[in-house]
């Protein structure tokens, strides 16, 4: 008979704490910051002492062939590095690290203050205020400073616990003397000469405050050691009560730990590098580097299964799914790592080169794991302008066709040879180019940076010969940047609501450039008969010059100048179709009407719709 995934049962709190502090009990090092603050831990403290429920515990059996994680002591733990435990927590580390400072520890617990500042602090608990039948027990958990002084405003001491006699003379409990109670009880006892109050107080406190902590059952479920990877990341992610998912990355952390890699560290210093040169990579995220890893590890093992005559139904997929990432072996980062990095590399230069140059404006960050797999996996080609063009076609039609917003895996896992085929061997179009789809209404929905093509056209329009307003340079990445160039209106918003026009026109992207922050601030509200000749004055550009600098944002400077907002929309609208249409390499057909007022076409030789005529609308 098949032995149960996992066992759920109830446990003792002090079987949990003891075993951590035997070590038989210990945290997977995924070097994730356990720290809970002051006010947090009072609350958990409070919770446990009147018995409330504060969630269940995830552990998992050690020792399986499938998962090998790198154990750490519990914060505090004075227990030898290389001590075995017999079972890892996975959820509940924040809880139990905490309630282990405090109630076992002869230590000070690690906390933080309400501005996040590192404290230390013991805590007691008032037994006067506790055994008050309407006090709310929060307020008999209290936290104090590590020399036991609390201090006021003034630095004068509000409250002193710093010895043993001044503990009794105020009936404050060592909560970390909560499961051994019985030396302090007996010199408390004594303190107070054997006071049958005192006596009578402390049984009271005893029988409904320290029972309690000492009956405390925590719920636990423990994951057997047969489990695979994927099926510890999965499940804990489905019960995690902590609410911080553990990712991929932190398992193969813990993974890579024991076998002495460090695979925070190693990453760290590579994030470091590449988001410091690029700031387009600003959001690459771990899981992405990883990602990109297992597609080029899962092609490779592919292409040697075919190699050695194995039935393409048969060979190892390509993929960088979950599953997938946490079956990498080390050897597969220090294989994979440097190559991959690189690839980025060449993919935020890639990027630079379609004028795509901070990560806010990046359309799709997830774009990145099959971009920077492809120039990793084409290497010295990828450079070249042929390779290129066929990768810029790609990617503007995964942007304009909106593709990477859902089911990326999959995407991703036929992205890979799909595009090496075509770039390296001329093989057909891969599937993201086929699939993709613009629908010219699309312009009129386009209004912010929450979809993916608003941002690609903005970037489309600096790629394809935008200048700047004010100086008539293109726009590269030193001018992006020196004259801090952002999406505004062309026709000012304040100018169209005065005129009656609509906020579904005016804010699309058919009304809206890159512009520099200082031309912004010129522009202003003025209608753009006023604000066009004030920009030539200031700018000492001529008119003619003017006009092709508007021209290179697909804007008719003519309508500008006489302030024709629907004659500017329907041609703008047109000019940005061809564009899209030129970098996607695929048609887009037209609908007449669409962008202006009783606006008229004339058909190409195939039948598709085009704009004509100077005037472009009849009022």
């Amino acid at each position: 008979m098949t032995r149960a995934s996992f066992d759920s049962t109830k446990t003792r709190l002090e079987e949990l704490l003891e075993r951590a502090h035997t070590g038989s009990l210990q945290l997977p090092d995924f070097q994730r910051g356990w720290i809970w603050d002051d006010e947090r831990i009072r609350s958990l403290l409070a919770s446990v002492s009147v018995s409330f429920p504060i969630g269940a515990v995830m552990l998992l059996e050690t020792g399986g062939e499938h998962v090998n994680f790198k154990p750490r002591p519990m914060a505090g733990a004075n227990i030898p590095h290389d001590s075995k435990p017999d079972d890892l927590i996975l959820d509940g580390q924040q809880r139990l690290t905490s309630l282990y400072g405090a109630l076992k520890c002869s230590t000070p617990v690690e906390t933080r203050d309400t501005k996040r500042k590192p404290i230390r602090r013991w805590y007691y608990i008032d037994m006067d205020v506790a055994l008050q039948p309407e006090a709310d027990r929060e307020d008999a958990v209290i936290g104090v400073p590590e020399d036991r002084l609390v201090r006021g405003f003034g630095r004068e001491v509000r409250l002193d616990v710093s010895s043993p006699e001044h503990e009794y003379k105020q009936h404050l409990f060592p909560m970390n003397l909560i499961f051994d109670s019985d030396e302090w009880r007996m010199a408390y006892d004594e303190y107070w000469d054997y006071n049958p109050e005192k006596i009578r107080l402390f049984n009271r406190f005893n029988a409904e405050v320290i029972a309690r902590f000492k009956q405390y059952d925590v719920p636990v479920i423990e994951l057997k050691k047969e489990n695979p990877k994927e099926a510890v990341c999965l499940v804990f992610e489905r019960v995690n009560t902590g609410g911080v998912a553990l990712t991929v990355f932190e398992l193969l952390t813990a993974s890579f730990a024991a076998e002495n890699f460090q695979l925070r560290d190693d990453w760290a210093i590579r994030e470091q590098r590449l988001k410091r040169r690029y700031p387009v990579l600003h959001n690459l995220q771990s899981d992405d580097f990883l990602q990109a890893i297992s597609l080029l590890v899962t092609q490779n093992r592919r292409g040697k299964a075919l190699e050695d005559s194995v039935a393409a139904d048969r060979a190892p997929g390509i993929s960088c799914k979950r599953r997938d990432i946490l079956k990498l072996e080390v050897a597969d980062w220090m294989n994979w790592a440097a190559r991959v990095e690189e690839g980025f590399e060449h993919a935020a230069k890639f990027l630079y080169g379609q004028k795509i140059f901070k990560a806010r404006d990046l359309p799709y960050r997830t774009q990145l794991v099959p971009l920077a797999s492809v120039f990793t996996a084409l290497g010295a080609i990828g450079d070249t302008e042929g390779a290129k063009q066929k990768i810029a076609q790609w990617y503007w039609c995964g942007v304009l066709g909106e593709l990477y917003g859902a089911a990326i895996e999959s995407r991703f896992a036929r992205d890979l040879p799909e595009i090496v085929a075509f770039v390296r061997d001329g093989a057909g179009e891969p599937v993201t180019i086929s699939e993709s789809n613009f629908q010219a209404a699309r312009l009129l929905t386009l209004r912010t940076r929450n979809s993916s093509a608003y941002k690609g056209i903005y970037a489309l329009l600096m790629r394809d010969g935008g200048r700047d307003f004010r100086t008539g340079v293109p726009i590269e990445a030193q001018v992006f940047f020196d004259e801090t160039i952002d999406i505004h209106h062309i026709f000012p918003e304040r100018w169209c609501k005065s005129q009656g026009i609509g906020a579904d026109f005016y804010n699309c992207v058919i009304n809206k450039t890159a512009i520099s922050a200082r031309t912004n601030r010129q522009i202003g509200g003025s209608a753009p008969s006023e604000y066009l000749p004030a920009i030539e004055r200031t700018a000492g550009i001529e008119c003619g010059h003017m006009d092709e600098i508007f021209a290179s944002h697909c804007v008719k400077a003519s309508c500008l100048r006489n302030d024709d907002f629907w004659g500017f929309f329907a041609a703008r609208a047109e000019s940005l179709l061809q564009r899209i249409e030129t970098a996607t390499g695929k048609n887009i057909p037209r609908e007449p009407n669409l962008f202006g007022h009783d606006s008229h076409y004339e058909n190409y030789d195939d039948g598709s719709p085009q704009w004509v005529g100077e005037q472009m609308y009849n009022v």
